[in-house]
């Protein structure tokens, strides 16, 4: 029950606007084995846009069970560093990255949780090489989605699986804006209306961010050289792309040792196969101090203890309350979609472009701005309807940016 012309859309859109596959270039794609079609689509298109040579890389949700179930205690302390090496080889030599995301989210719900953060650990200390092209922006990359029976099942429980799946194919059409006579102008639209919100940002200049709201009262440091950013933007290799479709925030860099009090969850984050529940922390100094939720509450911490800069945060976005994912009501259990319902923080790792001339400091240079360092980075969403943001100038005034969730 997927449209085939909606998954053609899709692909064609991810090429065009999403990676903006150049001529010659190669492209690499990592999906689960259930989006097979729109990898068959984006080959296509990829073809036609004159990639050099499209090379697919997939998993399962079977043989990643399999792991789970049968694999020797010390298998989970173990990834294939080779395997990233290569892909850190192709970035390097010039290929463009895409990332397909369909998995049921909650996979490894009933496996061992110890396990289940063991392996990622290991995963994100393998993939380095390959994830710093990414977090770089070195080259032009881009994720999209695919409604997986599972992910379909989780986020429309009432429906038979294939309907379920149609109607999921049919939510991520509308939120990755694949409607009207040129999706592509779609974009050019949107990304225009981004800018907007960036050159404003950019042009105050904020030292700081004050968010105040039901279980929340924070405030949050700005990195020194911050750069707001959102829509498509040019990566190092001068490919403008559009990393995520669907995308509707606008999002800098924070102060990894600037940001004190209290923050309210106001969805649920799904991590690691698992739905963590109203979460609330206090910063002090930058760090988390003190979190609490009300289910996952021993997946968040340990995701908090992934090393020292797991407790900090590494990106700050704003989105509007009325955003089309956020007025559909669905809750994706998916961060690519949910991230965009809701302004919202990332724990970890730091973008190095949303820090002036980041690109080319080392990770020390990086933390000295403020960019926090980490093998994770994580999403949560902390905005609603109730919140209000305040920018604080460099001279203490201060400017409404939102209220009740909506720009000011």
């Amino acid at each position: 029950m997927i449209d085939p012309v909606k998954l053609d859309r899709l692909a064609e859109v991810a090429v065009r606007t999403g990676v903006n596959l150049q001529k010659g270039q190669d492209l690499v794609i990592t999906a689960p084995l259930s989006a097979i079609e729109l990898v068959r689509a984006i080959t296509v298109h990829a073809y036609q846009a004159g990639a050099g040579v499209v090379m697919p890389f997939f998993t399962d949700e079977a043989i990643t069970l399999a792991r789970y179930e049968n694999a020797d205690d010390a298998s989970f302390d173990h990834a294939p560093g080779w395997f990233y090496d290569g892909l850190a080889a192709a970035y390097k030599g010039g290929a463009a990255r895409m990332a397909i995301t369909g998995d049921d989210p909650m996979l490894l719900a009933d496996q061992d949780p110890t396990k289940v953060a063991r392996l990622s650990k290991a995963t994100s200390i393998a993939a380095k090489p390959a994830m710093a092209p990414i977090v770089g922006f070195e080259v032009n990359w881009n994720i999209v989605a695919f409604p997986g029976a599972g992910w379909a099942a989780r986020v429309f429980p009432d429906l038979p699986v294939a309907e379920a799946q149609g109607k999921l194919m049919d939510a991520i059409y509308k939120a990755s804006r694949l409607d009207g006579d040129d999706p592509v102008a779609n974009w050019a639209d949107h990304t225009a209306e981004l800018k907007k919100r960036v050159k404003w940002l950019n042009d105050h200049d904020f030292a700081a961010l004050k968010y105040t709201g039901p279980g929340t009262d924070l405030m949050l440091g700005l990195a020194d050289g911050h750069i707001w950013k959102g829509g498509a933007s040019p990566a190092l290799n001068g490919v403008i792309c559009q990393p995520n479709i669907p995308t509707e925030e606008v999002f800098t860099c924070p102060h990894a040792y600037k940001v004190d009090g209290v923050v309210s969850a106001t969805k649920p984050l799904a991590h690691q196969g698992n739905v963590i529940e109203n979460i609330k922390v206090r910063f002090e100094a930058g760090r988390i101090v003190e979190a609490t939720a009300t289910k996952g509450e021993a997946v968040l911490q340990a995701l908090l203890q992934t090393d020292d800069g797991a407790s900090r945060i590494g990106e700050v976005a704003l989105v509007p309350h009325s955003s089309p994912i956020s007025q559909s009501g669905t809750l994706f259990y998916n961060t690519l979609f949910d991230e965009n319902a809701s302004c919202h923080i990332a724990l970890g790792q730091c973008y190095a472009d949303t820090i002036q001339g980041g690109s080319e400091y080392s990770p020390e240079e990086l933390q000295q701005k403020g960019g926090n360092q980490s093998l994770i980075h994580v999403d949560w969403m902390m905005g609603s309807d109730a919140v209000d943001i305040d920018g604080i100038t460099k001279t203490g005034a201060v400017i409404p940016v939102m209220r009740k969730g909506e720009w000011a």
